[in-house]
């Protein structure tokens, strides 16, 4: 806690420290209602549909360190009830007439591409003012978060009663950013921490040998990656409507001229989001009528939300031809992850994307 009080003191602004007091407030409060799992579990009192859960934590972190060789040390050896849904909200915003970004500078971690608070509403107050400058701004909760090795990260109710293969991969997930973080590169980050958390949970499952399990896990999969294609088209179209730029390594920038006026640029922009959701409500029927994402169509799409997806996704490809590159051995995966990390963001961006055209391509071989 001292660090982040140093952090707190060192910035100045009313409106960040404010930011600062509520994230090491949020953190004490975690910290101050941990509960080893080894007591609880040992405890008549502790519910038995906790218990079953906190023993499954157990085993995935057995799991994690022997197969998925993660730095599990000593994390998720304790629980916190949050009494809440989310452990924190997200605060994503973008312009209205472009998809690059907006930014905000943290210390150690460098830029990163969304603001976190422990409180929806201190979330959403923050969100409104960024809608008053003229933003598009996406506010959402999360489930679970890294510390990054700062502190010892515990199981949260807001996670631990998903479904057994979904409780795997947030695991790993997690503790994949242990294993590799790249300075100030959110998309870098998200896109190997997806990478390991799938890649172990599928092997998890596979070493269950629960295969009404693993094929319930690999169609959802399928219809995340048809979701992830979806969004990706779409962005393709409103880069195109804007005139955004895009950067050696893939980032996108807002044009310094745009040609279309604001009414041109708005109509345009409402009826690419209205295919969309056409396109969506047909794959949908492909799907049998499964509604994994119709919570995320039943908010007001905008540019900052569909940033969002393409954050967790677009580097993925790359990632997953590399650890095919490497037959599958995790550890070497690892070693070239920690490799791309060290090199300069445009540089990584660059290797990750020709990768991500390679699976491309051999896919589409006969």
């Amino acid at each position: 806690m001292a660090f982040l009080g140093l952090v707190v003191a060192a910035v100045s602004g009313c409106r960040t420290i404010s930011f600062y007091s509520q994230a090491v407030k949020g953190q004490y409060q975690i910290f101050a209602h941990e509960k080893r799992i080894d007591k609880l579990l040992a405890d008549d009192s502790t519910p038995d549909r906790l218990k079953q859960r906190l023993q499954l934590v157990q085993d995935l972190r057995s799991f994690a360190e022997s197969d998925l060789k993660l730095p599990v040390d000593a994390h998720y050896k304790k629980y916190v009830d949050v009494h809440r849904p989310y452990v924190v909200w997200n605060v994503e915003a973008a312009p209205q007439f472009s998809l690059e970004p907006k930014s905000w500078w943290y210390p150690v971690v460098g830029s990163l591409e969304y603001r976190g608070y422990f409180s929806k509403e201190g979330a959403q107050k923050y969100g409104d003012s960024l809608r008053k400058r003229g933003y598009d701004v996406h506010v959402a909760g999360v489930e679970a978060y890294s510390t990054l090795g700062w502190f010892k990260d515990p199981i949260l109710n807001t996670f631990i009663f998903e479904p057994d293969a979904d409780l795997a991969e947030i695991i790993f997930h997690e503790l994949g950013h242990q294993e590799v973080f790249a300075h100030g590169d959110k998309d870098f980050n998200e896109a190997f921490a997806t990478t390991v958390g799938e890649q172990g949970a599928r092997r998890w499952l596979q070493k269950k040998q629960d295969l009404a399990a693993i094929e319930k896990y690999e169609a959802e999969r399928r219809r995340t990656r048809q979701f992830v294609a979806l969004i990706a088209k779409t962005r393709e179209k409103l880069e195109q409507l804007y005139g955004d730029q895009r950067t050696l390594e893939g980032r996108i920038k807002a044009t310094p001229t745009q040609t279309r006026s604001p009414e041109e640029l708005r109509k345009g922009k409402e009826e690419i989001l209205a295919s969309l959701k056409e396109d969506y409500a047909r794959l949908k029927q492909e799907w049998g009528g499964a509604t994994d994402y119709d919570g995320w169509f039943s908010r007001q799409i905008n540019n900052a939300q569909l940033n969002s997806v393409a954050a967790y996704y677009d580097l993925v490809p790359g990632f997953e031809r590399l650890l095919e590159m490497n037959h599958g051995d995790l550890e070497a995966f690892y070693d070239e992850a920690r490799r791309l990390a060290k090199m300069p963001k445009k540089e990584r961006h660059q290797r990750l994307m020709a990768l991500g055209r390679e699976t491309q391509t051999v896919k589409s071989s006969p």
